[in-house]
């Protein structure tokens, strides 16, 4: 498995998003629709393959008269102006993480991952589709002129640290890396947070610049060499101990479609959500035993110790909000459905 929703590509991708940048329509013939979807990964890594198989469902729901055609991360635009290229017109539809734009969004905070908060996948993606959280992402898109199609959710993404780690208290004065609302929760526990982007932790691990890493996922991350740099792995990792990455459309483009195309996305999205969470079950895994012959240690945080720092990620979420209404709605919504789950008391 190799989970990189982060890659940023640079040169290459600004290059080929000036040659195709002009390219904004959908090639309508027929009844006949054609978009063009960025994703966040590498071109041959299981995610992209995954997205692959996103784009060949939606042509094998609609009988094949709606394509999309697939580029990895940074091809078309570069990873950071993705959410801006779409919302123009530039292409039609992009896999993103929202945490990305928590800073100008706050509600997007909440709808990548909560750190310290659903332990399980399935409690997440529970809360998009049985508890409104699908209809509050949908609404905070909506205010950007874009519209959120499905999640995919899948699992943990480790720590990862350069000396050991065996308690929550033991990452105050670290230098970390952490993006999203991770970075305002690390902070709250002492943590010295910089948002690198996703191809500097390797060097930056390396040369002592950070201590301690979010990047990926665990096989990712192996694949990555961070084995190399940082030879303890810290699970479950509170940071970010679920994920959801988002399929998002331009709205004009979705408002054009037919109900049928609309309904083959949402099919097509859902379907490769379970089925990489499935897969990611297996490798994570397979996985660890090739840290522990790289001759890195795994360490576990007691589950009593997050409990009893689950308190202070839950101020960081509630001053992550700014009180934008949107924000704190749909956190109210997340803490409530925690409540009845017993994560939170």
């Amino acid at each position: 498995m190799t989970i990189n929703r982060r890659t940023l590509l640079g040169s290459t991708g600004a290059v080929l998003g000036a040659a195709t940048f002009t390219a904004a329509a959908p090639a309508l013939a027929q009844g006949n629709v054609k978009w063009r979807m960025q994703a966040l990964w590498d071109p041959g890594t299981t995610p992209q393959k995954f997205e692959e198989r996103f784009v060949k469902r939606v042509a094998e729901l609609t009988g094949g008269k709606f394509v999309i055609e697939l580029f990895a991360g940074g091809q078309i635009v570069p990873a950071a102006q993705a959410f801006d290229a779409v919302r123009g017109g530039a292409f039609e539809m992009m896999k993103t993480f929202d945490g990305y734009e928590a800073g100008k969004i706050p509600a997007f905070a909440f709808t990548s991952t909560i750190p310290f908060g659903f332990p399980e996948s399935d409690q997440y993606e529970a809360w998009f589709y049985e508890v409104g959280g699908l209809e509050l992402a949908r609404e905070a898109y909506g205010q950007a002129g874009l519209f959120y199609i499905a999640p995919t959710v899948y699992g943990q993404e480790p720590i990862h640290s350069k000396t050991p780690i065996t308690k929550i208290a033991d990452m105050a004065g670290k230098k970390g890396r952490f993006v999203g609302l991770a970075s305002a929760v690390m902070a709250a526990f002492g943590v010295s947070v910089s948002p690198l982007p996703t191809g500097e932790v390797y060097s930056a691990l390396d040369k002592g610049v950070i201590d301690i890493a979010d990047r990926g996922d665990l096989t990712a991350n192996f694949e990555a060499g961070l084995a190399e740099v940082a030879k303890h792995v810290i699970l479950p990792g509170v940071h970010q101990p679920t994920t959801a990455t988002s399929y998002v459309a331009n709205r004009g483009a979705y408002e054009k479609l037919p109900a049928e195309f609309k309904a083959a996305l949402a099919t097509a999205a859902r379907e490769v959500s379970s089925s990489l969470r499935q897969h990611i079950l297996v490798q994570d895994a397979l996985v660890l035993e090739k840290y522990k012959a790289k001759g890195c240690t795994i360490h576990y945080l007691d589950p009593a110790d997050i409990l009893a720092n689950r308190p202070k990620a839950v101020a960081a979420w509630q001053a992550a909000t700014k009180e934008n209404p949107l924000a704190k709605k749909i956190l109210e919504s997340q803490l409530a459905f925690m409540k009845q789950l017993g994560v939170l008391v």
